[in-house]
């Protein structure tokens, strides 16, 4: 029985040390999110998947702890991009596999674009809109079946019949049929309230909604409004009430106003916006996520021959050389700006290229890191947990060879990057 109690007493504190273990992060720099200067030779103490200290100066682990030794470069919370589609990447044939590609294509694929995002350094991302496969890749990774960033997912976008986001669009006039709520796409304020609560039994966590045309469905328009101010009220109430931010695409001004108006969260693209949607936007305190790269890359890939659909080339050579101008304008008028790119328009994975392209049209490199971490996480209403490095929150955090403040394009070759504490690359 005395031998039994030993190994008992043994095996317990055998648990307690394991579970009692640190992991100590030397800083050389550290940009924590929070505050604007950055802090030099800094250590991070992790437990489990939080942060339980921040040290001046580069703290000695105990024996039973783990040393990450990163004395050499600039450590930031790990990066959010509030505007990617993980189910899908741009190629020439993707009208083509909407017909020949099945759920477990899009699933298995959408694996891959995964990895390869958390990998550049993005530890949490909020997906846009795709077929309903996202919510099941979300789950996959939050039950750690595959590597990929915290994932807060729209499911299916709404749209109105014919608009951007009908799945229809681009379909045989006999194979188009009739979608309606379930599809997520709305005819009145009905439709509406039924189209955001079937993303939520869906399992969505977010709504977005097609406020005007887009440029890359097969439609003619790509600005005009789409949603009737019933219709928008509607969706953001009821959205409300399942407790979801609303998040709207948009190009056209009219489209935005109406949007703004009816209390949604987040404008995307926003590429005609008017002095007067942005004096809105800064009055009822709506952010504007640019995806500036998503305008670069198709505005130059319209002029490859028979990559886009003749449809789309026209659309794609009008908005998408707008973007940058528009954010720098909203930049400088005090519009709330959340860093989001639209990956998977372009190659996933080159989501940090947008921290040039905003550096570019005039915005502070620590603005523009901060956008894609405390800004972005206050969006998602998850600022409590990730967003910023501070004692208490999850670690989730990257690593730089560089100063971004200094170099912003350092930001796309990250070479650490840690995911609710464990160490993913």
């Amino acid at each position: 029985m005395r031998s039994l109690l030993v190994i008992v007493f043994f095996v317990v504190g055998l648990q307690a040390d394991i579970f009692a273990q640190k992991t100590f992060i030397h800083c050389g720099n550290l940009i924590d999110g929070k505050n604007t200067e950055v802090q030099v030779q800094v250590t991070l103490i992790v437990e489990g998947n939080k942060i339980v200290a921040i040290e001046k100066g580069f703290s000695k682990p105990g024996k039973a702890d783990k040393l990450i030794d990163l004395s050499k470069k600039t450590v930031l919370p790990g990066l959010i991009d509030l505007h990617v589609h993980l189910e899908s990447e741009t190629n020439k044939d993707a009208l083509l596999q909407r017909f020949t590609m099945s759920d477990a294509d899009i699933a298995l694929k959408s694996t891959v674009y995964a990895k390869r995002t958390i990998m550049a350094g993005f530890t949490t991302v909020r997906d846009l809109g795709g077929s309903g496969v996202n919510i099941a890749l979300r789950n996959a990774i939050n039950q750690n079946l595959v590597v990929g960033p915290r994932v807060l997912t729209a499911g299916k976008s709404i749209a109105t019949t014919g608009g951007h986001a009908d799945p229809t669009n681009g379909y045989r006039r006999e194979s188009m049929g009739d979608p309606g709520p379930k599809e997520g796409v709305i005819n009145g304020p009905d439709d509406a309230r039924k189209a955001v609560r079937q993303r939520y039994k869906d399992g969505a966590d977010l709504i977005k909604i097609t406020a005007t045309g887009g440029v890359l469905s097969i439609a003619k328009d790509g600005s005009g409004p789409q949603f009737t101010d019933e219709e928008l009220a509607a969706i953001i109430e009821t959205a409300k009430d399942y407790g979801m931010h609303t998040a709207a695409h948009a190009h056209g001004a009219e489209g935005m106003k109406r949007a703004v108006l009816a209390g949604i969260t987040t404008i995307e693209h926003g590429t005609k916006m008017s002095d007067e949607v942005m004096d809105l936007m800064v009055q009822k305190g709506t952010y504007y996520v640019p995806t500036i790269s998503a305008g670069k890359f198709v505005a130059a890939k319209a002029k490859e021959p028979g990559y886009y659909h003749p449809l789309v080339v026209p659309k794609a050579l009008e908005i998408g050389p707008q973007i940058q101008a528009t954010f720098a304008k909203a930049y400088k008028r005090g519009v709330k700006i959340a860093f989001g790119t639209d990956a998977g328009v372009f190659p996933h994975g080159e989501n940090a290229k947008e921290f040039g392209y905003m550096v570019e049209a005039g915005m502070s490199p620590m603005d523009a890191i901060q956008s894609a971490t405390i800004v972005a996480a206050k969006v998602l209403q998850i600022d409590d947990k990730i967003g910023t490095l501070e004692v208490g929150k999850l670690a989730d955090l990257i690593a730089t060879e560089e100063n971004p403040i200094n170099n912003i394009k350092t930001l796309e070759a990250v070479m650490f990057v840690m995911k609710d504490g464990a160490v993913i690359k």
